[in-house]
């Protein structure tokens, strides 16, 4: 994808997994030493690969990364640790047993730095690393490659994905994120446009939970039969995260600031 950046396609695709999980290598240039983002599922001919493309140059892993909790994201970290032999790191990433990361800390290995940046709202433990030397941010679920992430409610918060989606739109404002490098799809080269989209989604999604309330909807299937009534019925029930997602935000006079104009 990057001069620094590969990426290794889980196979397993689906409607919440697009093309299946991105699994990222990262490496500077001329180096051995390699990060590797997102194991993914535990699916040993998966993790081969990915310890196939670290293996070329002579190289090896010297640190295992988590996004989120998610078992298409993390199902394999335990069992790469162990065939890598490197070490695991995320933010409360429950299963592993792992809380080492925090918003704000650099991570060096091989020369290549990474930026851990805090983004919760997907889950509560949605992480995101930038890679300063290529303007890129690794994203997990917070911005996938097509369409738009479900707020996975009771863990994930609309509120608080607002604010990550601010955060990373001051990144690019900043000059310091260029691309998007996602869980799911492909690398998006015009990280400012997609975060335009994202807040304009949202703030569209909003207007159309609003609408269906007044209109006589009392459950959250009930807005989701009115709102996502153009989407797969496969995805509904992950529609229904979102709107309940939605509706405690709007229920909540200190967050309804945070929806975007």
């Amino acid at each position: 994808m990057t001069a620094r950046a590969h990426c290794v396609l889980a196979p397993n695709p689906g409607v919440m997994t697009l093309d299946g999980t991105n699994t990222w290598v990262l490496r500077e240039p001329g180096t051995q030493e390699c990060i590797v983002v997102d194991p993914g599922p535990l699916d040993e001919a998966h993790l081969g690969r990915v310890l196939d493309v670290v293996g070329q140059q002579d190289g090896r892993v010297g640190l295992t990364l988590l996004t989120h909790d998610h078992a298409d994201h993390a199902a394999a970290a335990t069992r790469f640790a162990e065939l890598s032999g490197a070490p695991l790191r995320a933010v409360r990433a429950i299963g592993t047993g792992h809380d080492d990361l925090g918003d704000g800390d650099w991570i060096s290995v091989g020369g290549l730095d990474l930026l851990v940046v805090s983004t919760p709202g997907h889950t509560s433990d949605s992480t995101s690393f930038l890679l300063p030397a290529e303007t890129a941010l690794l994203t997990g679920d917070t911005v996938l490659g097509r369409g738009t992430t479900v707020v996975a409610w009771p863990d994930g918060d609309l509120a608080a994905y607002l604010r990550s989606l601010r955060r990373i739109e001051a990144l690019c404002g900043a000059g310091e994120l260029t691309r998007i490098l996602p869980g799911h799809g492909p690398a998006l080269p015009n990280a400012s446009a997609i975060l335009d989209y994202y807040l304009v989604h949202r703030a569209e999604r909003l207007e159309q939970v609003r609408a269906a309330l007044a209109a006589g909807a009392r459950t959250p299937w009930d807005v989701v039969e009115r709102v996502y009534a153009d989407v797969p019925l496969e995805v509904w029930g992950a529609a229904e995260l979102s709107v309940r997602a939605q509706l405690a935000f709007l229920e909540d006079p200190d967050d309804r600031g945070l929806a975007p104009a």
